[in-house]
């Protein structure tokens, strides 16, 4: 499977600055991002990609979306493959509000309130990236997918710190 880390957000931009949490829930792509997520699609194009799946959290969401327009791909909401909740903008959107803004997208299956309420810990994490890794290694499409995650998530699964809208090729089995 392609994973994807979300592109540049409002976070990214002062946290990188400052190393400071700058307080800002659910952050949205920035311009770069965005820009950053539609070079990485053109990277990727050539590969035989079927689906994706993202992370709740709107950044992710974003990037889900410039991913799947430019492929013409269908979209899967994961709360498995969301952040590991360390920083304010790892409290989420919630489901409502998340339905309102993106209709096309099943929001059903996760709580109204769908992200952790405290610091997740390292063990939580390595079980949650086990979880997915199980999941995804038990479908026959699994090399056709592309997951589009965040900088925890994916160092928890893979050992790798992946810069902004950068990608992995991962086998979960």
């Amino acid at each position: 499977m392609l994973l994807m880390r979300h592109g540049q957000s409002e976070f990214n931009v002062i946290y990188g600055e400052t190393r400071q949490d700058p307080g800002i829930e659910d952050p949205r792509l920035t311009e770069t991002g965005r820009r950053q997520v539609a070079a990485a699609v053109e990277t990727v194009a050539g590969l035989s990609l079927r689906r994706v799946v993202t992370s709740p959290y709107t950044r992710a969401l974003e990037t889900a979306e410039i991913v799947a327009s430019a492929l013409g791909l269908p979209i899967t909401v994961e709360p498995l493959v969301r952040e590991r909740r360390a920083f304010v903008c790892d409290i989420g959107t919630m489901r409502s509000a998340l339905s309102d803004r993106w209709p096309a997208l099943d929001f059903a299956h996760l709580d109204e309130t769908w992200w952790p309420a405290h610091e997740e810990s390292e063990s939580d994490l390595t079980a949650r990236c086990t979880a997915f890794q199980t999941r995804m290694a038990q479908t026959d499409d699994w090399p056709h997918v592309a997951v589009i995650s965040h900088w925890g998530f994916i160092r928890g699964l893979t050992g790798e710190a992946l810069a902004n809208a950068d990608t992995l090729q991962f086998d979960p089995t």
